[in-house]
């Protein structure tokens, strides 16, 4: 696939985009928390605007994503995000960038995102053979760990070091950089046939939406999918309410700190990637899902535990976000990599988004509840609570048909 000058254009716009997005995920909380004092309840408002576009938009991005050509959607959504980050850069230098203009970028950034997102998973359907859509997915999941490795550690330090316009003019210039790169995929995308569609009579964006949800909610293997994420990104998104105020708050970490404790996600994410290239195929799809998940979100229940800003908690927390992110991302592959294998190629778009509306439609509530927590809870009990919350995903696997998947994905 290396030697495949279209896939490298992908995988490198891909990188790009994901580490705009994984920067921004950082500079515009710290921005709110550190530059306009942001409360917990502040907060939380912020992170579920940002994240409410997955609720409402995931489903029509789906069908829409089925019916066009997904390198005409990351371009599109690259020069939006780039457009949207670059105008919040100006009015913050010009120091008009409040908690409101914050709110309207952050949900136009979530908006462009879950198109991105939805469009990359078909695009390299729609490129590489079946047999090897798990080294491709390990290709661009890697990616996303690097994204995670340099983002955050960016963002932070720009926040600390520089101003948070120059922090979020660097997520429009990674997003600029992804524009770029996929422009020059040359490859002819044809468009896959819509299931039970005539050429020449699409149906309309209800029936289509329809059909993806009622193709996902009959297959056992994509309904354990989608409730297992739905716990997991509700719990993930109460968590990490309450983490970014407890690290400058509790911990009192600069943001450079944080950011480097994030950053650490990054390379253990990068772990993961190459791992679940290899251990699926050795010990199993299920019993690989189910332990990976008990013991990456299992490690989120040190954090409560952890006192003070010195040397030692700062490694616990690199530890931690280490473990974190190499269990996680070893999730994440392998259940792409079950979802592309039930899926036809021209319902890839529609699955993508069904489960993503239903893993991720949840965040929202999930970052409004983390911000209550901290709020009448208190930091420490309050992400102790968040984090408990997180075992329910591997409680679910662990219950539905996805624990008996073998070595090889004949589904």
């Amino acid at each position: 696939m290396w030697r495949d000058a279209d896939f490298r254009r992908l995988w490198v716009g891909q990188t790009a985009s994901q580490l705009g997005e994984h920067t921004t995920l950082v500079v515009l909380p710290l921005f709110a928390v550190l530059t306009l004092d942001a409360g917990a309840g502040q907060l939380g408002v912020l992170r579920a605007v940002g994240q409410a576009p997955v609720l409402l938009l995931s489903l029509l991005a789906g069908a829409w994503v089925d019916r066009w050509r997904a390198r005409t959607v990351m371009v599109l959504t690259d020069a939006g995000r780039a457009v949207a980050l670059g105008a919040a850069a100006v009015s913050g230098l010009l120091g008009l960038l409040g908690l409101p203009a914050l709110f309207v970028v952050a949900f136009t950034v979530g908006a462009l995102s879950v198109l991105f997102d939805v469009a990359y998973q078909a695009s390299l359907v729609r490129m590489v053979r079946r047999d090897q859509l798990v080294q491709g997915n390990s290709a661009l999941e890697g990616s996303r760990s690097a994204a995670q490795i340099g983002g955050p550690a960016l963002g932070g330090a720009l926040v600390s070091l520089l101003s948070a316009p120059v922090a979020t003019a660097s997520g429009a210039l990674f997003f600029a950089v992804s524009f770029l790169s996929l422009r020059r995929i040359r490859r002819h995308e044809a468009v896959p046939p819509v299931r039970g569609e005539q050429p020449e009579r699409a149906p309309r964006i209800r029936h289509r939406i329809h059909e993806g949800l009622r193709f996902v909610a009959g297959n056992p293997w994509l309904r354990a999918v989608c409730l297992a994420s739905a716990a997991f990104q509700f719990s993930l998104a109460a968590t990490m309410t309450v983490y970014l105020l407890f690290l400058p708050r509790e911990l009192h970490l600069s943001g450079a700190t944080v950011g480097l404790a994030l950053a650490a996600t990054g390379p253990g994410a990068l772990l993961g990637s190459v791992l679940a290239a290899r251990l699926p195929g050795r010990f199993g799809h299920g019993a690989v899902l189910v332990s990976a998940a008990v013991l990456g979100n299992g490690a989120l229940l040190c954090v409560p535990a952890l006192h003070g800003s010195s040397t030692a908690t700062v490694l616990a927390l690199l530890a931690v976000n280490f473990v974190f992110g190499a269990f996680s991302q070893l999730v994440n592959v392998t259940v792409m990599s079950v979802r592309q294998a039930v899926t036809p190629d021209g319902m890839q778009g529609r699955a993508a988004a069904t489960i993503t509306f239903v893993g991720m439609g949840l965040t929202p509530l999930g970052s409004l509840l983390g911000g209550f927590l901290a709020q009448e809870w208190g930091l420490r009990a309050g992400l102790l609570v968040a984090a408990a919350g997180m075992m329910l995903s591997p409680a679910v696997m662990a219950a539905s048909p996805l624990v008996r998947l073998g070595r090889r994905l004949t589904l």
